[in-house]
């Protein structure tokens, strides 16, 4: 079968760089290092990592990649001779997809430059286990996660980290990414918690801007309320959000999805503030139930009520907060409801740059001080 055949149909970045690994890869390991003790993966970064990659995401940073993670010494020794010796003897292309790349641009990215031979610019990248969480997470694995680093490391980079799957492992990957696959228990809970205070916090506002004509102010809060519904559905499944280019997309694949996507649909769809407050508290009362299923606290009645003696229906957030609030006993994150329930950093601000930027990870901590 020729190259051009083989990519006729396309091949998912996964599936592409385990097979890239076992077929191409790792026979030149075994030949050239034998005694080379190393894991092999792909995380991180890319939504093929996330499995959401599709013919469009082969335009970009895309295509037969794997992640080589050595020992310090190792790393030290022999990084350069193994990018070399694997520039020297890999194929041009596997699948039919160039194992040629670019230079990286002004932005970091590089694309599949297809050449007739070799040396090929590959991208095989290798690290430390400690190099990369350091630069991707800016966390140090040997060291015991605080509460107020778990509400910092956003929740993107906790699914990227723990989706992707692991090739070859020798240095213990699967052990470090086995850590981060869901929050500590009360850690949790004080970010359901906080999940809960925003919908108290705006649920009866949508109301009250519609009330007053503004149809586009409720709709605002309205769809802000929706993604306060997502984030809270994915808490409850305990599934990490990806980022906003995938979340909808993930959410769809939750069990509550089947109930809550076309009722969410409505709310974004609604023309009047009284429609949309009806859908959303149909949607409010599948979130209650799944809430009751989880038995943290005593079962919430899961219909809306009146909020006071104003013309507006809200489940009441806040009482659900203070119930799961009240659940709490860990000493470390006791004192933070105590602050404020500002939750993790993906509910303290969506901008691209701050949850990207390892580096500013350590000084969001001393907003929960």
């Amino acid at each position: 079968m020729s190259d051009k055949q083989k990519q006729s149909q396309f091949v998912p970045g996964l599936k592409l760089a385990e097979g890239f690994f076992h077929e191409e890869v790792e026979p030149i390991l075994k030949s050239r290092y034998p005694d080379l003790r190393y894991s092999a993966a792909l995380i991180g970064s890319g939504s093929e990592v996330l499995e959401f990659d599709t013919e469009m995401s082969a335009d970009h940073h895309w295509g037969p990649r794997v992640m080589l993670f050595l020992r310090p010494g190792d790393f030290k020794a022999k990084s350069d001779v193994i990018r070399t010796a694997l520039g020297n003897e890999l194929p041009p292309t596997y699948l039919g997809y160039s194992t040629n790349f670019s230079k990286p641009g002004d932005n970091g990215v590089q694309l599949m430059q297809p050449v007739d031979g070799g040396p090929v610019n590959h991208r095989v990248a290798t690290y430390t286990l400690d190099s990369f969480f350091l630069n991707y997470m800016n966390i140090h694995i040997k060291k015991m996660l605080e509460p107020t680093d778990w509400l910092t490391l956003p929740q993107q980079k906790l699914r990227s980290i723990t989706a992707g799957r692991v090739f070859h492992d020798e240095l213990g990957l699967e052990e470090i990414r086995a850590r981060f696959s869901w929050y500590p228990h009360d850690v949790w809970l004080y970010i359901l918690a906080s999940g809960w205070a925003r919908i108290g916090q705006e649920e009866h506002l949508m109301g009250r801007a519609g009330f007053v004509n503004d149809e586009i102010g409720s709709a605002l809060i309205g769809s802000r309320l929706v993604r306060d519904i997502m984030r809270l559905a994915f808490l409850m499944e305990k599934e990490y959000p990806p980022y906003p280019k995938w979340f909808g997309t993930a959410f769809s694949k939750l069990k509550s999805a089947k109930n809550l996507n076309p009722i969410l649909t409505n709310v974004l769809h609604s023309a009047s503030w009284q429609e949309r407050e009806s859908h959303l508290c149909q949607a409010y009362g599948i979130l209650a139930k799944l809430h009751n299923d989880l038995k943290i606290t005593e079962p919430v009645p899961p219909e809306a009520y009146q909020f006071f003696s104003r013309p507006f229906r809200i489940i009441g957030g806040e009482k659900l907060a203070n119930a799961i609030i009240a659940r709490i006993a860990d000493p470390e994150v006791v004192p933070l409801t105590k602050l404020s329930l500002f939750g993790n950093i993906d509910t303290v601000s969506d901008n691209t740059d701050l949850l990207e930027d390892p580096s500013i990870r350590t000084k969001l901590k001393a907003i929960y001080k």
